[in-house]
């Protein structure tokens, strides 16, 4: 087996970003539009936390030697929602996609050395993409919940306050 460059993320790596936000919240019981905004927070802390691993980790390596010298490198997309993805860029700029990294494994002049550790950087990048992206789907939707809430607590109120009422009203 090739020596390896590139070392993937680890159980320790998640610990600390798993303890600050247990993903159990979709399941509890909420207690008003508060927790539901809490929880989103939470999520939207955790995303921040699994871009940190992206950015401090994975493209910690991947712009290290021996990956720098390759003819496409992994690079952050700043997306307009606000939230960061890994994808796959030529030097130039001028292309994006998993179809370079395709490119690059297939490609005769990349070091036989570095294909173990490209598939393993591809995967890596394959699982945080999808968990940021989850993180971030599932704060959203807490948010919209939240204010959901919040709206039907409104409606309640104008409805339930106290109102001047006759005995043709008692039930």
């Amino acid at each position: 087996m090739s020596p390896s460059y590139f070392v993937p993320l680890a159980q320790a790596d998640y610990q600390a970003l798993a303890q600050s936000a247990y993903l159990k919240g979709p399941l509890q019981p909420f207690k008003g539009k508060g927790s539901l905004a809490t929880w989103a927070n939470q999520c939207f802390d955790l995303r921040d936390g699994l871009i940190g691993l992206a950015s401090g980790r994975l493209l910690a390596q991947a712009r290290a030697y021996p990956f720098n010298r390759l003819p496409v490198q992994l690079c952050p997309q700043v997306t307009g929602a606000g939230t960061t993805f890994l994808r796959w860029r030529n030097i130039s700029r001028t292309s994006m996609g998993v179809a370079l990294w395709e490119g690059l494994m297939a490609d005769p002049t990349t070091p036989g050395v570095l294909l173990d550790d490209l598939l393993v950087l591809e995967q890596q990048r394959i699982v945080l993409n999808l968990q940021i992206s989850l993180t971030h789907s599932l704060a959203r939707q807490a948010e919209a919940c939240a204010r959901k809430w919040a709206h039907a607590e409104a409606i309640h109120r104008q409805y339930t306050r106290p109102h001047f009422t006759t005995e043709d009203d008692q039930p």
